[in-house]
């Protein structure tokens, strides 16, 4: 498989405090990657530095390199075409206060599409993609709000897939969703990953051993461990990756 993100030495510094320390991990075209470690390990931090969403944070100092097609993405990128290629799924969805329609919309309209046909064609198209269309292809029109909280999480899914990126993040999409919710939002990462690559940070390890391809274990900034998944989880090689996953720990 192609190697989509390749990161290098990379070290993150907010302040003082180290969140990465020399992570090097390669994250394939149209794979799954799963992220698990406890709280403070870097994982998120890690994933927000894929789509450079860590340069809001103040007294950010960041060493290393992150390649996106071989693409330096600090240096020879800007955060906005960056984030046009690399979305990203929070763990906490907040659909814009308008129709369903509108929120898939808003994002190819604001890159200049305005043809009526071709956005329906994209809502329909981002929508099924989500695992969402059935539940809503009668309700267009009908505010966002509305929905359930799975729902809104698989819209932000939509939202994001229809401005046509190449790689989704999602940073703990079913934290907050039932058992129901968090199977169709599994159910649309792994129809995802025929044309994406994603990348997964839970705190969920059954989550992680159902949808990912590999998984990689952080620990206090670094990457202690990654490998297919089914070798992290039935005979991971360092005794730090059995500690967690077999929750003695974190």
């Amino acid at each position: 498989m192609v190697e989509k993100i390749v990161a290098s030495s990379l070290n993150v510094f907010f302040g003082r405090i180290q969140a990465l320390k020399n992570v090097n991990i390669s994250i394939k075209e149209n794979e799954i990657l799963g992220i698990i470690g406890p709280a403070n390990s870097g994982k998120t931090s890690f994933l927000r530095a894929l789509n450079r969403l860590n340069d809001l944070e103040a007294n950010l100092k960041i060493s290393g390199t992150i390649k996106l097609d071989g693409v330096d993405i600090y240096r020879k990128m800007d955060p906005e075409s960056l984030r046009r290629k690399v979305g990203m799924v929070f763990a906490l969805p907040i659909p814009l206060p308008m129709t369903v329609f509108d929120n898939i919309a808003y994002g190819p309209r604001m890159s200049g599409i305005k043809d009526t046909k071709r956005l329906s064609n994209i809502v329909e198209r981002s929508l099924k993609q989500a695992y969402l269309w059935d539940e809503v292809k009668d309700r267009l029109g009908d505010s966002a709000l509305n929905l359930s909280g799975g729902q809104q999480q698989r819209l932000c899914i939509a939202r994001v897939i229809a401005v046509g990126p190449e790689v989704v993040l999602f940073d703990e999409p079913c934290s907050g969703l039932d058992p129901v919710s968090t199977a169709k939002v599994e159910e649309a990462m792994i129809e995802l990953k025929k044309k994406y690559t994603i990348v997964l940070v839970t705190n969920n390890v059954k989550q992680a051993s159902r949808v990912s391809d590999r998984v990689a274990f952080f620990l206090m900034g670094e990457l202690i461990e990654m490998d297919i998944t089914e070798n992290i989880f039935l005979a991971p090689k360092d005794k730090r990756t059995e500690d967690y996953i077999s929750g003695r720990f974190g």
